[in-house]
């Protein structure tokens, strides 16, 4: 029998009281999240409405992350080999590419910024941009293939929300996700939920790389990238992690 405030006894007739769990709210994301998604719209906004197309593709030229720049003499070039391999992640090559990675950074970013922190994050979105882009660039090396997008990135946030999202009945909780345990490596293959999520993940970019599976938006899909994202997410988050 539940506690009464009013000091007056419950009638004979009332049953057990039934405790309900909160309900998590269907929209409740991070502020630092609400902050990357407004600059990354931001600067699609500026790019699509605001600059004229020769300085847009100047813009690209000098931000998008482009193998080629690496099989030749770095003294011949300016310094955009050095700051691509990051800024590539905060350009988009159409709304429907923004819109598709604003989604999946929602579902899996909001609990690894929770469980993380900003500051955190922001190594982390570093690292798992150049992550990306290296094991892309192994595929391609020396070709000259724009590379634009957030999805290296995004894949990472997935890569690390698979550590520690899944609660032992194999839901995700929307909201307490982020206090969860994370899981080692070897458990983290050995369960069911968190096996199931990737090799569906690893399958969808395997039919992508096969050009059996594509999304809307302009260009191809830099395939290798999402998974030198996500193995890198899930192989060193516990290195951003602050939670044991």
């Amino acid at each position: 029998m539940t506690d009464q405030t009013d000091g007056t006894p419950p009638p004979e007739s009332a049953g057990p009281e039934k405790l309900e769990r909160p309900r998590e709210p269907a929209f409740n994301l991070p502020f630092g999240l609400v902050v990357i998604l407004g600059v990354l719209v931001a600067i699609h906004v500026v790019r699509t409405y605001v600059l004229s197309a020769s300085i847009d593709n100047e813009m690209v030229f000098n931000f998008a992350f482009l193998p080629a720049r690496y099989d030749h003499a770095l003294s011949d070039q300016n310094l955009a080999w050095l700051w691509s391999p990051i800024t590539y992640s905060i350009l988009h090559g159409s709304w429907d590419h923004l819109i598709f990675n604003g989604f999946w950074m929602i579902a899996f970013g909001a609990p690894v910024i929770r469980r993380i922190g900003m500051v955190r994050l922001a190594v982390f979105w570093g690292l798992s941009a150049i992550a990306a882009v290296a094991l892309h660039t192994a595929f391609h090396w020396g070709e000259m293939i724009v590379v634009v997008g957030a999805s290296g990135v995004v894949a990472g946030l997935m890569g690390a929300a698979a550590r520690f999202v899944f609660s032992p009945s194999g839901r995700i909780s929307r909201q307490f996700a982020h206090l969860n345990r994370r899981l080692p490596i070897m458990e983290a293959l050995s369960n069911r939920s968190v096996v199931i999520f990737t090799g569906i993940w690893f399958l969808t970019n395997l039919l992508i790389g096969l050009g059996l599976f594509a999304f809307g938006g302009q260009g191809g899909i830099a395939w290798e990238a999402h998974i030198g994202g996500f193995l890198f997410g899930f192989l060193l988050f516990g290195l951003f992690d602050p939670r044991d």
